[in-house]
């Protein structure tokens, strides 16, 4: 069996020069410039594990960002300008989700041929992959066609998407017009890829205590993704618009998680742009963030753990000046005692008058930052009120942000009691270079309550604009039609507006030397702003999204 897929394997991401250092070349396989896949038998480490290996190198797992309107973001406007005329001609649309019904009349021109360029399905292993990856099997536009002229498509090419997310997605973006739905993607002369995550391996879930029924893809085959789409744009010399309509709540929210760090590489390359949600986490409860100047210097705070809630991870993440220790409480009084920091390990508590047990990771230094870090992962918790006390060992300030998981990881009656809704930004939108993208109400321009909040934690100005993200009308499986509602929805919209710039600057020769990092600062200047709000801000970074004004600013109107 295919170890990508096996999961008697943990799929470890290793730095390359790392690898190169230790003379490691067996189990290996290369996901970018920076990073790649090693596999290590799971063995009898169970969540110990954590501890075993450090924690950056485990993939963090990541949530869809929309639940299953063109006028707002001044899109009608430049279209019907016979100047400009911008339908995404040229530009490939990226898209990393659920799949797609290929066989939607969204993704096929009138004669019934398909408007997707190819699809790479990573949960169907009969093969071929695409080349120089080793799983999932590539269907190319030639296949779907020759598979569309049949009575029973999916009985050749056995894609399909059992969520609905991605075909949402991939349509809000490039769907091709339907007058009698009333409905047309925002760039529809735009080509599709489509990468079909397969969902995260069950060995990770059960390290971070994830209900197996949780739908939630992991990082390293994200990244696999991204390197298919770059790699499929520059065989077709191309410009390329990824768009992620996913986030995850692990990691220290600045940008520097190994997907938040790659989106800004890439954003940064002439001719492709990245287009990320920020996460629907504003209005969950699930981050928290204090700070202690006086003494005693310890804090406590405190989280309801939910009866459906039979397992999940916390992260506690502080700020340089701490050196901190934990000690947690049950709702029954029982005590872990306090943890203190150390280079590596995992400590148990296995609680006598429940059957709740804890494991604690309290890491002096975490690899990738540099940061201290405490894992916490609850298993089988007594449902009530849970009290954490936060220590400095160093008698001095410090300052902490905590975060719970996102999307469908744990339920919405686990969170915090006195919860913090900024920094609430979920990765890959915490980077520089992407454009990340907060959804907004475009029937009364009022920011969703669910829309994913900044700054990062280092300080950095994100969201960068806002988006329509409410009840945008999509395609769904089984040539149906709905609306979706989220900043993944949000980001979609906005990746067709960045297709319309892509194709204006690179597939007519005004700008060829453009890069995704160019775009989002013209869409910041060209942003719709209130007169009594002040920009930027944590909610809508730089204020609502319009292609319309940032034309305007380039002519100087």
């Amino acid at each position: 069996m295919n170890k990508i897929t096996d999961n008697d394997y943990y799929d470890l991401m290793v730095d390359n020069i790392n690898l190169h250092l230790r003379g490691i070349t067996s189990n290996v396989i290369n996901i970018n410039e920076r990073f790649s896949l090693l596999n290590i038998k799971t063995g009898d480490m169970g969540a110990c594990a954590l501890g075993e290996y450090p924690y950056r190198l485990f993939p963090h797992l990541y949530t869809p960002t929309a639940s299953v309107a063109a006028e707002a973001s001044g899109v009608t406007t430049v279209q019907n300008n016979p100047y400009l005329n911008l339908y995404g001609r040229g530009v490939i649309i990226g898209v990393i989700d659920t799949g797609v019904d290929y066989r939607h009349p969204a993704f096929r021109y009138p004669d019934g041929s398909s408007r997707i360029l190819s699809i790479w399905d990573q949960t169907v292993q009969e093969g071929p992959p695409p080349e120089g990856l080793l799983y999932g099997t590539e269907y190319s536009r030639e296949q779907l066609n020759e598979t569309l002229r049949l009575d029973d498509p999916l009985s050749v090419v056995p894609s399909t998407d059992p969520y609905g997310h991605g075909t949402a997605i991939a349509s809000i973006i490039a769907g091709s017009p339907d007058s009698e739905n009333s409905f047309s993607g925002i760039a529809p002369e735009a080509g599709l890829v489509v990468v079909k995550l397969k969902e995260a391996k069950q060995n990770i879930k059960d390290l971070f205590f994830v209900p197996e029924d949780a739908l939630c893809y992991q990082e390293t085959d994200i990244l696999f993704g991204m390197k298919y789409l770059v790699s499929t744009s520059q065989k077709l010399k191309r410009p390329l618009v990824i768009c992620i309509a996913l986030g995850s709540n692990q990691g220290v929210h600045d940008g520097l998680s190994a997907t938040s760090d790659y989106s800004d590489y890439l954003a940064r390359i002439n001719g492709i742009s990245i287009a990320v949600s920020a996460g629907n986490e504003g209005n969950t409860r699930r981050h928290y963030f204090n700070f202690v100047d006086t003494e005693p210097f310890y804090h406590d705070f405190e989280l309801k753990v939910g009866e459906r809630d039979k397992g999940f991870s916390m992260e506690i993440w502080p700020y340089v000046a701490g050196r901190l220790s934990i000690s947690i409480i049950s709702p029954d009084r029982e005590n872990t005692g306090q943890i203190f920091p150390t280079l590596d390990g995992c400590q148990k508590f296995d609680f006598i008058f429940s059957s709740s047990t804890v494991w604690i990771n309290n890491i002096t230094v975490e690899q990738e930052t540099g940061n201290q870090l405490i894992v916490i992962r609850f298993q089988n918790p007594l449902p009530g009120i849970w009290r954490l006390r936060i220590q400095n060992t160093s008698n001095e300030f410090f300052s902490f942000h905590s975060w719970l998981p996102a999307g469908n990881l744990i339920s919405n009656e686990t969170y915090f009691l006195n919860p913090d809704s900024n920094t609430t930004i979920t990765s890959p939108g915490n980077g520089h270079s992407q454009l990340t993208v907060a959804a907004y109400n475009q029937f009364n321009r009022s920011l969703l309550p669910e829309s994913g909040r900044g700054y990062t934690k280092s300080g950095l100005v994100k969201p960068d604009i806002a988006a329509p993200g409410f009840e945008l009308p999509c395609a769904l499986p089984d040539n149906r039609y709905g609306t979706v509602t989220g900043t993944g929805a949000a980001a979609a919209h906005a990746s067709g507006v960045v297709a319309m710039v892509m194709e204006w600057a690179i597939d007519r020769g005004n700008y060829t030397a453009m890069t995704g990092n160019d775009i989002s600062t013209l869409l910041e200047r060209g942003a719709n702003r209130s007169t009594t709000d002040t920009y930027p801000n944590n909610r809508v970074g730089y204020g609502l999204l319009s292609i319309d004004g940032l034309f305007r600013r380039i002519a100087n109107i």
